[in-house]
Parts: structure tokens; C-alpha cells; sequence
């Protein structure tokens, strides 16, 4: 089995017939590996912005990618599509995330009316991966690709950073540091229906109604994190950053703690995500002291 790793860039163009901004793509950058995560062929072009005429400054700092030489050097997305389709050849495609997923959804909807992407056929998320193999489980904060290239001390030069093949590479870099730990075959999946796209293009959100019937209101108890008692709530609740925040004290030991939760809607359910941080207890030592100050003073 070969895999394609695949990089987009792109500029955030304002469509007048759609009437929305569409993260036009710019740059194709892709590596094709075999089954040992070699490299045995390369993919990289660049794309002649066909709806925001031109790529905004921030794009161009961050990418180094300049009009004229998109102008130059660039070919069109119609034309860039049908040669990595036949570049990738059924290979199962892996990105690091799904944003770049999200894009080529984008470019394929408005150039074809069609959001079904010919070449995808098996697709990977190294993201996941890497952060399965790494034991990173936090949905909320997910980990960006330089930042796990370094945690695996992984060497790679800024200044090709954010460039779709230089970016390609870094993720192969670090799959290639972590295929030992887990099956890559058991991250990928089948994506050639409709349920794969439906899903991919839901946007997950925070549910900000603490009265929505879609909340599980018994998360909405708490325990000591302390001692393992039940806790009552002290307070009303308060809709705080997404969130809900309130006051609890436990039943046992008597202390006293905020307890927030968070609620985000996912395609496939509702993300719970539930904290608690501790109030400090007052010093004994330091309030006998200002007590017995205030006394001699008297």
C-alpha cells in the first residue's frame, strides 16, 4: 500500500457569488511513500487565485508565496486537480488535521459544484495519529505540527515552514518517528461516501443554553477531586467562555471549589469537558498573627 502525505496553502478569498469567504488553495505540496513510509515520488504546484485575485499580506509573510509568482508559476485549480488525481492513484491520502480536507471540500464545491473530492478515497488524519502515539488526549487543544516536530526533536528549517511540500515532508518526519507504537492501518477509513463528508463538514460548536435538552444535566453534578465526595452546588450557575462555572462545597471534607463545564456538540455526540479548581484555604498561622496585632493595638 503507498500513502500520499498532502499540504495545501491557501488565502482567504471573498467570493461575491457565494457571499462568503472561501479558503482558496494556492499551493499543492504533497509526498508519495510506500509501505515502509519511504519516499518514492513528489508532488508541488502552485495555483493562480481564481477568486480573490490576490493573496492577502498575512498569507504572503507567512507562506513567502507572491503574486507575480503565483502569476508566473501558477496553473489553475481545475488543472491542478486532475493532475494529483492522477498522481495519487488510489494511495490512501493522509493530512496532518482536517483543515486542509475542509479546503479542497471548499475549492471542489465551488469550482465543481460537487464537494465530493475524486482522488480521496482512504484518508488518515496524522494529527490524531501522532497525538494517539504520544498520549496526547486533549480534544480541546489540539497539537500543531511544529510543535510535535519538536517534541520529537524533530529538525526543521522556519523558513520552509508553511510551504505545502516542506510541510508534507515534516509530517512524514513524524509519523515516521512514531510508526512503531501504533497500527497506522487502524487510523484510516474509508471516505468514499457520504458519511464520511457529512461528518467532516459538521461544525462541532459549544451549546451556551444550560436548558438545552440536549445536555446530560447529570454532568452537571460534581464530586471532590480531593476525597471523592459528593459535592453541592453553593452557587447559581454562570455562562462563562462557552462554558458554565458555580460555586460547590463537598459533603465530606468541606472544601470549597469552582466547578466549570463545557459542552460541545460533535457529529457523533456531545463532548463533555469538566473542571474543577480549589480555592485556597486561609493561612491559620498568618490570620491568628493579624488577628492578635489587631488586638494589641486595641
Amino acid at each position: 500500500m503507498n500513502y500520499i502525505i498532502l499540504d495545501l496553502e491557501w488565502n482567504g478569498s471573498y467570493s461575491k457569488s457565494e457571499r462568503k469567504f472561501i479558503n482558496e488553495i494556492i499551493e499543492f505540496g504533497a509526498v508519495k511513500v510506500d509501505n515502509d513510509f519511504n519516499i518514492i515520488d513528489t508532488f508541488s504546484t502552485l495555483i493562480i487565485p481564481q477568486i480573490g485575485k490576490k493573496i492577502c499580506n498575512r498569507v504572503s509573510e507567512l507562506t513567502k508565496i507572491t503574486n507575480d509568482e503565483l502569476k508566473d508559476n501558477g496553473i489553475t485549480f481545475q488543472q491542478a486537480s486532475e493532475m494529483f488525481t492522477e498522481f495519487s492513484s488510489d494511495c490512501v491520502i493522509m493530512t496532518w488535521g482536517n483543515s486542509d480536507i475542509h479546503a479542497l471540500i471548499d475549492n471542489y464545491m465551488y469550482y465543481y459544484n460537487d464537494y465530493h473530492v475524486p482522488f480521496l478515497k482512504k484518508y488518515c488524519d496524522i494529527q490524531k495519529y501522532c497525538e494517539k502515539s504520544m498520549g496526547i488526549y486533549n480534544a480541546s487543544q489540539q497539537i500543531g505540527l511544529s510543535t510535535c516536530a519538536e517534541e520529537l526533536k524533530v529538525g526543521f528549517s522556519e523558513e520552509e515552514h508553511h510551504r505545502a511540500t516542506a510541510d508534507a515532508v515534516l509530517s512524514l518526519k513524524c509519523v515516521k518517528k512514531l510508526i512503531d507504537k501504533y497500527h497506522i492501518q487502524d487510523y484510516i477509513e474509508d471516505t468514499d461516501n457520504d458519511d464520511f463528508y457529512h461528518r467532516i463538514k459538521f461544525k462541532a460548536h459549544f451549546i451556551t443554553d444550560l436548558n438545552s435538552p440536549e445536555i446530560d444535566k447529570s454532568q452537571l453534578e460534581f464530586n471532590c477531586k480531593l476525597c471523592g465526595g459528593t459535592a453541592k452546588r453553593t452557587s447559581k450557575w454562570k455562562s462563562r467562555n462557552k462554558g458554565f462555572s458555580a460555586n460547590f462545597e463537598c459533603n465530606d471534607c468541606k472544601r470549597a471549589f469552582i466547578g466549570r463545564v463545557y459542552f460541545k456538540k460533535k457529529y457523533d455526540g456531545i463532548q463533555v469537558n469538566k473542571k474543577v479548581y480549589y480555592k485556597p484555604e486561609p493561612d491559620e498561622n498568618t490570620d491568628c498573627e493579624s488577628k492578635g496585632n489587631k488586638t494589641g493595638d486595641n
